[in-house]
Order: structure tokens, then sequence, then C-alpha cells
């Protein structure tokens, strides 16, 4: 069996650009690729704090340096420029990869630099007493 988990999300970035016309995607500044661990061709689920729209698209890499978020393709026409967005990378991990997980998450400020790192652990902590429920 396969678990789907978090693997990495870059959180409140700020939509820079929107291009209708260009042939998909989300481009995003390379400094939040290699922050995040988000890859170029990676696919990836956006959501747009603002508005609530969800899609799904594919990353391009964007220049380093640059806070590039742009939109591109159909999906440009769910977001406005200034807009937030949540930007999530997930992987398939079998069951005894996941106690050794950990989602790596990066928040931006108001000019997309990562401005606080997180790391989110997969691993359920056994010392709390807490019992799963069983079916008899």
């Amino acid at each position: 069996m396969l678990r789907k988990l978090l693997l990495s999300k870059i959180h409140r970035a700020k939509i820079t650009q929107r291009d209708p016309d260009y042939i998909g995607s989300i481009t995003i500044c390379e400094d939040l690729l290699i922050q995040s661990g988000l890859r170029p061709n990676e696919a990836v689920l956006v959501l747009d704090i603002d508005n609530a729209a969800r899609f799904e698209t594919y990353v391009i890499r964007g220049e380093p340096r640059s806070g590039t978020i742009g939109i591109n393709g159909a999906a440009a026409k769910l977001v406005e420029i200034g807009h937030r967005v949540i930007i999530l990378g997930f992987s398939y991990l079998a069951e005894n990869e996941v106690d050794n997980h950990v989602a790596n998450v990066v928040v931006c400020n108001e000019d997309n630099c990562a401005v606080q790192h997180l790391q989110y652990p997969s691993q359920i902590n056994q010392t709390t007493g807490h019992k799963l429920a069983t079916t008899h």
C-alpha cells in the first residue's frame, strides 16, 4: 500500500504574473524551488487563499532571485496578480517509509522570499498513550 503525503509546501506566495495564453503550468522562482524541494515538471496543487480556487498543474523553473510566481494557461483565469497562494507537492510512500518522512515547508514574505522554514514530521508520537479504536 502507498500513502500520499505532503512532500513540499510553499505557503502564502504572492502571484506576480498571469498569462492565459501560455501553454499551462506555474512558474516558480528557482530560489523557492530549491528551498522547498519542488522540481521542474513536478505536479503541484495550487490553492488561492483569496478566492478559494484550487487547481493542479506542473512546475516551470523561474529566474533566480526574481520572486516570480506566475500562473499560466487556463488556470490564469482563476487568479489575480497579488493573490496569495499555497503550492503543494505530494509524494507516494510505502508504509515502512512514512515514519521517517518529513515534509518541507517554506513561508514567504511580500517579496516571495522565504522567511521561515518548517518541517512537518509524518511520525505519530507513540508515547502519548492514545490508542486507535478497534472493531470486533
